[in-house]
């Protein structure tokens, strides 16, 4: 259960630290602790491919605009051919990666996924980066089977790392009212934290915007901060927000704006002073703030998202190429290098 106390504190000495310090100011303690976790004036990011196998799914989130119900004539499952092709075209490019997501497809059996990742590692070997702890939870209930053996599973065909897909807010109110047939809270965390229990690293996000309050927020980091104190499993955190224009359930909320995503992304290194790293969100805010994203708390560029479909499915599409992101990095006073997962550097150095 969660030790958050909302009447500590420390947690009002951050929610005063959020509401009311002056930008510049949340943007300079980010920084200095940016620089403290990591000396070097380097900034990282990783070439990979965004594969969403199926968008076929039974969650209805809220704020999705990307899935398809089942036997929506626009529903798909993609084949392993099809798959193993993304991943030559990502490899071309120098690709290192793959970030394996779909839908909560009711019509898939569990053998599929695990034979999926088995002619991976045979036929296109490459880091298998999949399989939120939302699609866990989802497989869990749907095949009857422990969260324990489901991971266990999962990593003996061939999953590598889990993302932190699914993670909204991580307050069961804000979650029952806009994906109450997916994952909650304590679900959630416990796929993360069992996965550390396994020695795989996993990322851990927040996606805001979605009616919550300050001090959702704030117990959402105080999460997170909670299980890396246990396990250390956290390799980074990413935060966005909601695209609210595209999505069916959401469109009256309004869209937050670049001051609210980068008051929060400071707050996030402030507070998760545990998790090593952290991503600039350029595909949902577009690279001016990418930019400028890297001197509030932000150390790592992300990715080159060589194929992305979910955010892009409500509005907000920001493409970028390898050429452009070494000169983006430079131009914001960092060196560009290469990354994997677990973010050891790939050695050879970005040419200038």
């Amino acid at each position: 259960m969660s030790l958050v106390d909302r009447t500590s504190s420390e947690f009002k000495a951050l929610l005063e630290l959020y509401q009311r310090a002056p930008l510049l100011e949340l943007g300079q303690l980010a920084d200095a602790e940016r620089w403290r976790q990591h000396s070097e004036s380097v900034v990282t990011y990783i070439i990979d491919r965004n594969i969403n196998y199926t968008n076929v799914c039974v969650a209805d989130c809220q704020f999705c605009a990307f899935y398809r119900r089942p036997k929506d004539s626009e529903g798909y499952v993609l084949s392993f051919e099809e798959i193993g092709a993304k991943i030559d075209e990502c490899k071309s490019i120098g690709g290192v990666q793959i970030l394996l997501q779909g839908g909560h497809n009711p019509y898939i059996p569990f053998e599929w996924y695990l034979d999926l990742m088995r002619y991976i590692k045979r036929n296109h070997p490459i880091h298998i980066h999949g399989f939120s702890p939302s699609e866990i939870v989802f497989f869990s209930e749907r095949f009857g089977l422990g969260m324990t053996d489901v991971v266990r599973e999962l990593k003996s065909a061939g999953l590598d790392s889990i993302p932190g897909g699914g993670g909204e807010i991580l307050v069961d109110r804000i979650r029952e009212r806009v994906a109450k047939k997916k994952a909650q809270t304590e679900e959630w965390l416990g796929v993360q934290e069992e996965a550390h229990r396994q020695g795989m690293k996993t990322s851990v996000t927040m996606m805001y915007g979605l009616g919550e309050t300050d001090e959702d927020r704030i117990e959402h980091l105080l999460r997170v901060r909670e299980v890396q104190a246990r396990t250390g499993g956290f390799t980074a955190f990413i935060c966005w927000p909601l695209q609210p224009e595209g999505t069916p359930g959401m469109s009256h909320h309004q869209k937050t704006d670049a001051v609210t995503y980068l008051r929060l992304l400071a707050l996030s290194r402030v507070v998760l002073a545990n998790v090593p790293n952290l991503q600039s969100s350029w595909v949902t805010m577009g690279h001016k703030v990418g930019q400028v994203a890297l001197r509030f708390g932000a150390n790592d560029y992300g990715s080159l998202m060589m194929e992305e479909n979910v955010v892009s499915a409500a509005g907000t599409t920001y493409r970028t190429t390898l050429h452009e992101i070494d000169r983006l990095i430079r131009d914001a006073g960092y060196r560009p290098m290469r990354r994997r997962q677990d973010y050891s550097l790939i050695e050879e150095p970005v040419a200038a």
